[in-house]
Parts: structure tokens; C-alpha cells; sequence
């Protein structure tokens, strides 16, 4: 029997039921049935609805920069930085005056005379609901001692399923809105993707795809660039056409971006975390080394991207609303879904310019 819990989200006043079981579905059960089970945890059916929501003009336009891969980072409809520089960068792919300004030709070309949705009613999947959730601790020791570092709740994990925050969920849903399996939820319209099946996927990355909306075929990358006076990371192709761009925080004043020429040495896809205090000037005087579990929720996210800088690495984070706006121990993250994105377009020996 399942175990429910029914929580309420502290920041909001939304109701969230998580199933914190990790126990398999009667339909998992069987060998054959595998594919398909996993692709049910993921697939988020759209409901009808008589009446549209209407979407402001500036959601409207991230929702469909995501889609082009021109990140504007977490989906909230504000007109800031983060938005001017996704502008940018669709209009530099697309030839277009380079001005951030969302004009009107910037918006014919963005979205393409399309009445695509910009958020769509979905009910929620019972796998998807299904736990384990966990609080996370502050300590390293603490969190050592996890067996994952997963979401908090079942508001999280849909926020970054939809490349969002819990809050901005929380803001486009009616107050008293249920969150469970079965239950409906308006989100941004972030496509389904299948868990892609992967040769060799001891660590389920697969389903992490599913799980952020990413879809496992990306363009490939020639090389990419880290600008830190635009806090972007830019992904070219052979030809130096901007193929993608992320929103990125990179280093601090103890630990600066290391500027240069560097090379991608290897993706690590859902990885251990092993920390080491002797590395960070901020750790405590009693902090011991400690080895993480893997999880979204861990210090780099769901991928490391490991640059032949020693200690240096791009890799995703656990509070993407951060990003662009904290400094960092000297590394480049990204959102979970910006970063899971990008370590399908690079591969051991890409080149990585880190350039002021």
C-alpha cells in the first residue's frame, strides 16, 4: 500500500501529495512491460480546456527561446537580464539586428506565426509522483549519508520538469490547486520526451532526460564559449553558427573563472560528488572529505563536464533561480536542464574558451 503524505508547500498555499515509495508499479513489474512503464512515468497528458490561459508576451517568448535552445533560464515571465541576453542570442542565430529589445520582427521570427501553447492543463503521472523525496540537509557529512540527493517534493521535481520554479507554479495555478499523482497542474508547455535508451546507462541518464523535458538528440558543438561579462556559455557549431546559449554563473572573487583555452575531458552523467574541503576556502574547520550520492538535488547537479583545467568543470545546480544571480567556487553551472542539454552536444576533446 502506498504511502501518501500530504504536505503544504511553505512558501505557497498549494497542497502537495507526495508518494514517497520508491516501490515499483504493478506494471513495471513485469520484464516486457519495462519501456513502456518508464515512458508512462514521464508522459504528462494535456487536458482540454474550453478557454486558454493567456500568457503574457514575454513568457510567451521564453517558453519558445527554450524551445529554440537559446535558454532563458527558469521560465517566470520577468523581463530581465537573463531574458535581454536569450534575445540576443536568438536574434545573433536568427541575423538579426543584435539589440535585446523584443521588437516586433525579433517576435515574428521567433515564433514563427505559430499559435503553439505557451502553458498547457497536464495531469500529473503516478510514477512521476512517486518518490523517494527527501529535506536537504546543509552538511556535507549529512548529506553523505543519503542514499540520493533527489528532489525535496513532488513541487520541485515539476518545476524542473517544466524549467520553471515551484513559485512561478504555485503563481499560474488557482490557490488550493492539488499536486499528486492523477492531479492536474498547469505548467509552461515543455514537451515530453521518452526515456531514451542508451547503451551501457548504468546510472538511469535515460530517464534523467525524460525527467528535465531534454531530448536526447542535440545538435553537435564544435566548440563552446564562456563570456563572463555576459554570463553566458554559447555553444557554436563548425562553422562559428550559434547553435545554443545558456545562462551561466562562473566564479567569484576567491575563485575566478579561469580564463583561457581549455578542452572538455569527459561528461560524468549522473555523478558522485566527492568533496573535498581541502578545495574550498570556505569550507568548515571540521568538515571531513564525504562522497554524495548523485541526484539533482547534489552540489553539481545531474552532470559534471570536466574541462582539463584541474578542479574545473561546467556542471548543473540544485537552485536554478541562482543562476546568473550567486557567484560560484570558480566553475561554470548551469540549470539542471541547460546543463544535461549541453553535455548531449559535447564530447572528450571540444574546445572551452573562457574569455572575460
Amino acid at each position: 500500500m502506498l504511502l501518501l503524505t500530504a504536505l503544504l508547500c511553505s512558501a505557497c498555499n498549494v497542497s502537495v501529495t507526495d508518494a514517497n515509495d520508491s516501490a515499483p508499479t504493478a506494471n513495471a513489474a513485469a520484464p516486457g512491460n519495462a519501456a513502456t512503464a518508464a515512458n508512462e512515468a514521464y508522459d504528462f497528458q494535456v487536458v482540454p480546456e474550453q478557454n486558454a490561459w493567456q500568457a503574457d508576451r514575454i513568457f510567451q517568448a521564453q517558453v519558445q527561446l527554450d524551445r529554440w535552445g537559446l535558454s532563458p533560464g527558469v521560465l517566470d515571465g520577468k523581463d530581465g537580464m537573463s531574458f535581454k541576453a536569450a534575445v540576443r542570442g536568438f536574434q545573433e542565430a536568427n541575423k538579426l539586428p543584435v539589440t535585446g529589445d523584443y521588437d516586433q520582427k525579433t517576435a515574428l521570427a521567433l515564433l514563427e506565426g505559430e499559435a503553439r501553447p505557451t502553458t498547457w492543463l497536464v495531469r500529473i503521472p503516478a510514477d512521476f509522483a512517486r518518490g523517494p523525496f527527501f529535506d536537504m540537509p546543509k552538511g556535507m557529512k549529512e548529506k553523505a549519508e543519503l542514499p540520493a540527493l533527489t528532489y525535496r517534493n513532488l513541487l520541485e521535481k515539476l518545476a524542473e520538469r517544466f524549467h520553471t520554479t515551484p513559485e512561478f507554479l504555485v503563481s499560474i495555478n488557482a490557490p488550493g490547486t492539488k499536486v499528486g499523482a492523477g492531479t492536474t497542474i498547469r505548467v509552461p508547455a515543455i514537451e515530453n520526451q521518452p526515456v531514451a535508451q542508451i547503451e551501457g546507462d548504468e546510472r538511469g541518464w535515460g530517464a534523467t532526460l525524460a525527467s528535465l523535458g531534454v531530448a536526447k538528440d542535440q545538435p553537435q558543438a564544435d566548440h563552446v564559449v564562456v563570456d563572463k561579462s555576459e554570463g553566458l556559455l554559447k555553444v557554436y557549431a563548425a562553422d562559428n553558427r550559434l547553435i545554443a546559449q545558456f545562462p551561466a554563473t562562473m566564479g567569484s572573487q576567491y575563485d575566478p573563472l579561469p580564463l583561457g583555452e581549455w578542452t572538455i575531458k569527459g561528461v560524468s552523467r549522473n555523478p558522485d560528488y566527492h568533496y573535498n574541503p581541502a578545495l574550498f576556502w570556505d569550507a568548515g574547520a571540521k568538515d571531513e572529505k564525504a562522497v554524495l550520492k548523485p541526484g539533482p538535488n547534489g552540489p553539481v547537479g545531474v552532470v559534471w563536464i570536466d574541462l582539463s583545467k584541474d578542479h574545473y568543470g561546467i556542471h548543473g545546480t540544485p537552485e536554478p533561480q541562482t543562476i546568473g544571480r550567486s557567484e560560484s567556487h570558480g566553475c561554470v553551472r548551469l540549470t539542471n536542464w541547460d546543463a544535461a542539454r549541453l553535455a548531449q552536444m559535447v564530447k572528450p576533446g571540444t574546445k572551452a574558451k573562457f574569455q572575460a
